[in-house]
């Protein structure tokens, strides 16, 4: 392999790559080996004709792009490994000759990492954000654990309120027909939940569990399903049961069942403790964002389309992977979402290039600053993740085997954003 390297504009470069005819050659003779088996020439049996017989009646061509697709991979690994260059993208590749008894050439256009240039970086002056917990917001925090441990009590001599849960069947119709959607059996609804068509749930106050009601609706002009939007609509509700909640009584028993306190005032106390460093670390978090933020816009530097796109899509993927978690794919979420590829893709450039700056300009003030992360520390990371995963430290280092310099270059950023943060006045 012999290589070229052609410096563009705006932070791109082109590799040329040649590839000796001995290795197309060899890419060629694994690709006839993969694929005889599946090829008919009269007078064989399928994975017995010669190579040249095969080439000679299917064309010299029959495994060339495959053999291409095959070294193109690990051809420009190579290549990126002996030119020494910062590449920051995905290449563009093109082939420039593919024919047989002759080397192959191809290039790859790609993004090299910018150089930045800083302005100021510290010293900025950020507004703290203030830190007070309130009675009010110790009540409110209090009043949610209690809502979390309330059980469902069957309501007895009264008509549903808001506030309770109606579980009914229901059967809906546009003009006497059934649509889509429009049924239900067991179906649990809360009053006021607001979770069903404007003027569904008020219509259902004051029933009992075995009535029959009857529900008129309206379903809005903006529904995200067209074909009912602006229909109105009958839905014959049967009523099963109303049930309402019930809470727990704020008491020393309460605070022994949802926490390790004896009494309720240890409790609240530790409620409020926790408000306290909740905020704490929000105001915190707050003014490590302002001191980068504030770096960032004063920091210079062009960055190349290619490496926008490429981070763009790195964080596409990011995307469908979490989707993937949540038993939903990707042509899923874009089909419901009225979007292609493309936008999804372009709609991801904004964050690509936030994400790019603010990378940049951390390991660029890093360098400027000397800052850098020890193995002691780098040690000190693989305990704590092991803490947290309840991993042996062994297995973190094995699962993180790889990942060193990315792990390094995270650990700089924290120690960067803590620096900055701390200089702010």
């Amino acid at each position: 392999m012999s290589l070229q390297v052609e410096t563009l504009e705006k932070n791109m470069a082109k590799l040329t790559i040649d590839v000796a005819v001995e290795d197309l050659e060899k890419a060629i003779q694994k690709v006839y080996q993969r694929m005889k088996n599946r090829i008919s020439v009269p007078g064989f049996r399928k994975g017995k004709a010669p190579r040249r017989m095969v080439e000679r009646i299917y064309g010299a061509e029959i495994f060339l792009e495959d053999a291409a697709n095959d070294l193109i991979p690990e051809q420009y690994s190579l290549a990126i490994k002996d030119c020494g260059l910062d590449i920051v993208s995905r290449p563009k590749i093109e082939i420039v000759t593919l024919e047989p008894g002759k080397p192959m050439v191809f290039t790859a256009e790609v993004a090299l990492k910018p150089d930045v240039e800083l302005g100021q970086y510290k010293g900025f002056e950020i507004p703290r954000q203030e830190v007070n917990v309130t009675d009010e917001q110790v009540d409110q925090e209090i009043a949610r654990e209690q809502d979390k441990n309330s059980r469902k009590v069957l309501v007895e001599g009264r008509g549903a309120e808001k506030g309770d849960t109606v579980t009914m069947d229901f059967n809906g119709t546009i003009d006497g027909a059934a649509f889509d959607g429009g049924s239900g059996n067991g179906f649990p609804l809360v009053l006021g939940s607001n979770s069903f068509i404007p003027g569904f749930e008020d219509q259902l106050e004051g029933v009992y569990a075995g009535d029959e009601a009857k529900v008129y609706v309206t379903f809005p002009e903006d529904y995200h399903e067209a074909s009912l939007a602006g229909k109105a609509a009958v839905f014959v509700c049967n009523i099963k049961k109303v049930e309402t909640k019930e809470l727990p009584e704020l008491n020393d028993e309460f605070a022994q069942d949802v926490s390790d306190f004896n009494t309720f005032s240890e409790y609240r106390e530790s409620v409020k403790a926790s408000l306290l460093e909740r905020q704490e670390k929000a105001a915190r978090q707050a003014l490590e964002n302002a001191a980068v933020e504030k770096a960032v816009e004063n920091a210079v530097m062009d960055i190349p389309d290619a490496m926008i796109d490429t981070q763009a899509r790195n964080i596409a993927e990011e995307y469908a992977h979490n989707l993937e978690m949540q038993g939903m794919n990707l042509d899923q979420y874009l089909q419901y979402s009225g979007q292609t590829i493309e936008s999804f893709v372009e709609g991801m450039k904004p964050n690509a290039t936030r994400r790019i700056r603010t990378s940049l300009v951390l390991e660029k003030i890093a360098q400027t600053e000397g800052i850098t992360v020890t193995d002691e520390e780098l040690e000190a990371e693989y305990a704590r993740i092991a803490q947290e995963s309840g991993m042996e430290i062994d297995k973190v280092r094995e699962y993180m085997k790889g990942s060193e310099d990315q792990m390094r270059q995270e650990l700089s950023a924290q120690k960067v954003i803590q620096m900055l943060a701390d200089s702010a006045v």
